[in-house]
């Protein structure tokens, strides 16, 4: 197991060159927030966003446009409940982001079911929060795409089966070589499994313990995924950066709110891009 370290930062976060635009740096679509979890689409977004993102899509209830557009009006919105816009949206994305505040009642498993349909084997799919607890409990097939999944302890043992107690790195990585996916299982210490190499992520605070913290963080891997290649170190830099953010705000702060993290993103990557 390799242990990060801020040099994943400088290898990954690269200077922009001057003649690029805003589709050098990805298209993202986010889909998730129901009536009564619009907060975490819209932390999701902000933070893909802020990340660096070139264009952003929310696909979420429409009870959350008005909220979306106040917040943060460099996102598009579209409804969630407008199948075959989804299913348009989607084939002009990069990356995907599925889960955060999607629900697992009857419409999340539709609205689910309707993007795995869409997905195309050369994009990224990040499968977050309810969106795995429903490819767990339903036994979904997954669509033929780059998967990345990012479950707490709790997600993982559905997915994988694994109980907390016994979710050790040897045990992890046999369930990720089944899934065929990249895997962030979020803990105090988050392990990152990509096809050939497992890392941990030496960072991390207790003030992070607040609501939102992983929907900010799926946000950030989407936002980073979409514009720095390769996959594997964009995934481990985001994973970095958001506790190494968080770390610093600790500093002075009892809670560090995943919002902060967002709003943080910008300079953070400024200051360790490679020169």
């Amino acid at each position: 197991m390799e242990t990060l370290t801020d040099k994943i930062l400088t290898e990954t976060i690269r200077q922009r060159p001057a003649d690029s635009y805003k589709g050098t740096y990805g298209r993202i679509t986010l889909i998730g927030g129901n009536r009564n979890f619009g907060g975490a689409i819209l932390m999701a977004s902000a933070a893909a966003v802020y990340a660096g993102a070139g264009l952003v899509t929310t696909i979420t209830d429409a009870s959350n446009q008005g909220s979306l557009h106040a917040r943060l009006p460099e996102a598009m919105f579209a409804d969630i409940t407008d199948f075959a816009q989804t299913q348009s949206l989607i084939k002009g994305t990069d990356v995907v982001v599925i889960g955060p505040g999607l629900g697992t009642d009857n419409q999340a498993q539709a609205v689910l079911a309707n993007v795995f349909s869409a997905v195309m084997p050369e994009q990224t799919l990040v499968i977050d929060g309810s969106a795995i607890t429903l490819v767990a409990q339903d036994h979904l097939s997954l669509p033929q795409a780059h998967l990345i999944f990012t479950p707490h302890q709790m997600e993982w043992q559905r997915l994988s089966g694994i109980a907390i107690a016994d979710q050790t790195a040897v045990a992890n990585r046999a369930a990720v070589d089944q899934l065929h996916a990249t895997v962030v299982v979020k803990s105090h210490r988050t392990e990152i499994y990509t096809a050939d190499q497992t890392y941990v992520n030496p960072l991390g605070t207790p003030a992070q313990a607040t609501g939102g913290m992983g929907d900010t963080l799926a946000g950030m891997i989407g936002g980073f995924v979409a514009q720095f290649h390769p996959t594997d170190p964009a995934v481990c830099a985001a994973v970095y950066s958001h506790s190494a953010i968080a770390e610093e705000l600790a500093q002075t702060q009892y809670v560090v709110l995943p919002s902060q993290i967002a709003a943080a993103l910008p300079t953070f990557m400024k200051q360790h891009e490679a020169k």
